[in-house]
């Protein structure tokens, strides 16, 4: 999905119900990652959903742009 693979990270942080996935990707991959009219992005959070009914724990997806910390 990326032009850079090896510049994705992912950070996990752990709350109490739920489980925040920041993703940070190239500069020039963000919009890939978001895609056009945020059809991208928004599959991924629906795969994610789909996890959260199982798993029986939400999650949730944050895409970072560069200067965020």
């Amino acid at each position: 999905m990326v032009d850079e693979p090896s510049a994705v990270e992912v950070e996990s942080v752990g709350r109490e119900e739920t489980t925040v996935l920041k993703l940070r990707v190239a500069p020039q991959d963000v919009g890939k990652m978001i895609g056009k009219q945020g059809r991208t992005a928004r599959s991924v959070r629906t795969i994610l959903g789909a996890v959260s009914m199982k798993m029986h724990h939400r999650y949730t997806l944050d895409i970072l742009e560069e200067d965020e910390p």
